[in-house]
């Protein structure tokens, strides 16, 4: 093996309320598990070449200050989130203690076809091409929503740029939209007259909830040459056109924690 893309996790932050030591297990020991496995590859234990770490801009928690860059405070607003700081260290301190070669891969939200309803995204998609209420959770808080190619180019550069290695690199489109607009926006690109309703069994414990997020993405530009190239308004067409002609794989019923 040569690199490593550690992509496993739990990864659904209302799941993390009901089951958070199975989160913490998953998300830190199997972090522990690939690491062992990378640092012990091969006769002799010479190791992989690198491991990719994949965290999360959740672990940031609200902005202290914006855009986020890589040096901001980890504040875990969610057992989730706490499960990933706890990861990232432990990545990390493998580079330490043992030259394993690692990168940690920071995204902030991405989006696409083909992800899950779990996701704000096509939950607000599969509802609003489906029935004449969408129900959300809080629409205050702004999120840096990427689009899954971006992300997976950002990806491939921090398994190939030699000076990824050892770096925390945050990938995000450097712009923010509240999850208000956002919603608004998806349903006048659905073209159906759909209002928007607040489920309350959506909605973050109150010091849970991570208010803002809005990457600084000027490391990666500088170091990986990465920059988003899929607009928020493309994507989202995009998006549209997977879910409308893959209705069957969604349920708009259903709340996925």
């Amino acid at each position: 093996m040569e690199v490593v893309f550690h992509l496993a996790a739990l990864i659904g932050i209302p799941y993390s309320y009901v089951h958070p030591a199975e989160v913490v297990r998953t998300n830190v020991i199997g972090t522990l598990n690939v690491l062992l496995a990378g640092r012990d590859e091969g006769e002799g234990g010479g190791g992989v070449e690198r491991v990719v770490h994949t965290s999360t801009s959740e672990v940031y928690g609200s902005a202290v200050s914006v855009p986020i860059a890589e040096s901001h405070p980890l504040l875990p607003q969610s057992p989730y989130s706490a499960s990933k700081i706890g990861a990232d260290a432990v990545a990390l301190s493998f580079q330490n203690a043992f030259d394993l070669p690692v990168a940690v891969i920071r995204p902030f939200n991405v989006y696409g076809p083909r992800q899950s309803a779990r996701a704000v995204i096509p939950a607000v998609i599969v509802q609003a091409l489906t029935r004449d209420v969408v129900r959300i959770g809080a629409t205050h808080p702004t999120r840096d929503l990427t689009f899954v190619g971006d992300t997976v180019r950002g990806f491939m550069a921090m398994g190939e740029v030699p000076g990824a290695i050892g770096q925390t690199v945050n990938v995000g489109s450097g712009f923010e939209v509240s999850i208000g607009e956002l919603a608004e926006k998806i349903i006048e690109r659905v073209g159906r007259p759909v209002r928007l309703e607040t489920d309350e069994s959506r909605l973050r414990p109150a010091k849970s909830e991570v208010t803002r997020l809005w990457a600084y993405n000027k490391k990666a530009k500088d170091l990986l040459g990465w920059a988003p190239e899929v607009s928020l308004d493309e994507g989202l067409d995009r998006t549209i056109a997977y879910i409308k002609d893959h209705l069957d794989d969604y349920d708009p019923d259903r709340y996925a924690v």
